[in-house]
Order: structure tokens, then C-alpha cells, then sequence
């Protein structure tokens, strides 16, 4: 078992390395570096650009390699690294091999830099952008996807608790079980948070701000009693902490959240069948694309 963690110099910064390593530490595991080049031409040819592209590809994963065994040795002392690369027709294929392969606890990637192009603009501030290969590979892998803001640096320390984000609907609970697994496993504390916002059409302009707020406090009351049941029910242990989250918008509800340094937070996903193994919601990407924290989705 290890963590993978998707590294190719010139593509994107070293803040998936930071949480690779917080990871692999606090779970003590090994780290895998693993960087995917370009796949030749399907059909070989004597022609001199096959044999220059081969050659670029290699110096390509030996740069990446030497890149990040650089910046690891300055990070991860007593962590074991590997790296290891592959050619495949895309990334988040060839990511996909090399999961399978060493039987990956975790699949880490960095987040996009700021110019990169992701699912909408990146958050004023920080947050966590999903490229496409990202995306991909949140639909895809068999192994949980963590991702890591762009700014992302992990101090040398390990992870210092779990925030899963439940729905408070009776389909979110395995999550909660298997986030709180995780946290149990890793002797990390676990903590449990909805979120609720309040939408720009949330309710008809003429009800006015007030019954609106009126309603939303009451709304999180309920998942206030909601959310002390999974203790009553031992879905998680009296340790845990339960917490309900308002605000205007999605930043400002993830904001108020009162993240600690080395924090992760976790979301699920929905199965949906054969061609995606996972599906996440509106309501997830918006909370993952304004999250100050690095996030954990664990695969359906």
C-alpha cells in the first residue's frame, strides 16, 4: 500500500507533493511519485521525430523525477519514495495503471495554478481547482482522489483531524461510517459538518430576509437533532464533533468553518452505474471549489 501522488514538472506546483507527504506520514506508508509522459505514435516508424519524441518523453519523466526527489528530500525525511512513469494517450490513464499497480491507499494531485484552466474561475484566496484530469479521475479512480489547494505547503507535520461534509440525508451515512473508519485507522479525530446556505431564489423576494432567516435557522435546527443521532445510532463515537454550518454563500459558510492547520476535508460521491463509477453533485463541486483546505472524496 501507498500514496500516489501525480507529479510532472512545468504542469503544476508542489502542493500535491506537500500533502502526499502529510499523508504517507500519518498513515505510515511509503510515497509514490508518478509521472505520465506523452504515448508515441501507435504504429512504430524509422522516422526521426518517433525516436526524438521517445527521447523527450524520457528526459521528461527523468526531469520530474529529479525535480521532486529534490524538493522531498528537503520534506519527507523517513518516508520511503518511489517514481515511476508511464506513456499513456492521457494522464488520468496513466494514473489509473499505476494505482492498480501498487495497490494506492490514496491518488494525491496537486491543484491547478491559478492560470490554469479548471471548472470555473479559481476562488479569490485560494480554494481548490479541478482540471479536467482531476475530474476524470474523480469519476474513475478506484482509489480515494485527495486534492490539495494551490498554496497548499504541509509544514512537515502530519494531518491533524477529518471534517466530513454530510448532506444530514439518510444516503450520506456511509460516508460519515467511512470517513469516521479513516479517521479511526490513522488516530486522527473526525469531525461532522452540514452546511447550509441560503440561495439567491431561495424563497420568493416578497418573504422577505427575515422569515428566510427565520426558516433557514429552523432548517438547522433539525440537522442539529439529525446529526446527534449518528451518535445515538454509533454510526460515529461520542468523541466526535457535530457542527452545523450557515451562510450566505458557499465562501462564506466554508469560511466560518473554523479549519485547523493540517485539516482535510472529506465528501462523498453517489454510484451511477457502469460508464462512472462515482457522481458528485452541484452542491460538492461548489464545496470543494471553495474549500480553504485540502479534500478527500472518497470513491462510491
Amino acid at each position: 500500500m501507498t500514496v500516489v501522488v501525480g507529479y510532472r514538472a512545468g504542469q503544476v506546483g508542489l502542493s500535491g507533493l506537500h500533502l502526499g507527504v502529510r499523508i504517507a506520514r500519518t498513515w505510515g506508508t511509503s510515497l509514490t511519485v508518478a509521472t505520465i509522459v506523452p504515448k508515441p505514435w501507435l504504429t512504430p516508424s524509422r522516422a526521426r521525430i518517433d525516436a526524438e519524441f521517445e527521447l523527450w518523453a524520457d528526459a521528461l519523466a527523468a526531469e520530474s523525477a529529479k525535480e521532486a526527489a529534490r524538493f522531498l528530500d528537503t520534506v519527507a525525511d523517513g518516508i520511503e519514495a518511489t517514481y515511476v512513469h508511464r506513456a499513456h494517450g492521457s494522464v488520468s490513464g496513466g494514473l489509473l495503471e499505476v494505482i492498480h499497480q501498487v495497490d494506492a491507499d490514496v491518488l494525491v494531485l496537486g491543484s491547478l495554478p491559478s492560470g490554469g484552466r479548471g471548472l470555473g474561475a479559481p476562488p479569490a484566496g485560494g480554494g481548490v481547482l479541478i482540471g479536467s484530469t482531476a475530474d476524470w479521475l474523480l469519476h474513475a479512480s478506484t482509489a480515494p482522489v485527495a486534492i490539495s489547494p494551490p498554496d497548499y505547503r504541509s509544514h512537515q507535520g502530519k494531518l491533524t483531524r477529518l471534517t466530513c461534509a454530510y448532506s444530514a440525508t439518510p444516503d450520506a451515512i456511509d460516508v460519515v461510517k467511512r470517513c469516521f473508519a479513516f479517521g479511526q485507522r490513522f488516530g486522527v479525530p473526525v469531525r461532522v459538518i452540514t452546511f447550509a446556505v441560503r440561495g439567491k431564489t431561495m424563497y420568493p423576494p416578497e418573504v422577505g430576509l427575515e422569515v428566510e432567516g427565520q426558516v433557514l435557522q429552523a432548517w438547522a435546527s433539525q440537522v442539529r437533532d439529525i446529526l446527534e443521532g449518528l451518535k445515538t445510532d454509533r454510526i460515529v463515537g461520542e468523541d466526535v464533533a457535530l457542527q452545523v454550518v450557515t451562510g450566505r454563500s458557499w465562501k462564506e459558510a466554508l469560511a466560518k468553518a473554523d479549519w485547523q492547520e493540517g485539516e482535510l476535508l472529506v465528501l462523498g460521491t453517489r454510484p451511477r452505474g457502469d460508464i462512472r463509477r462515482v457522481f458528485l453533485g452541484s452542491r460538492s463541486t461548489k464545496i470543494i471549489r471553495e474549500s480553504p483546505v485540502p479534500v478527500l472524496v472518497l470513491t462510491g
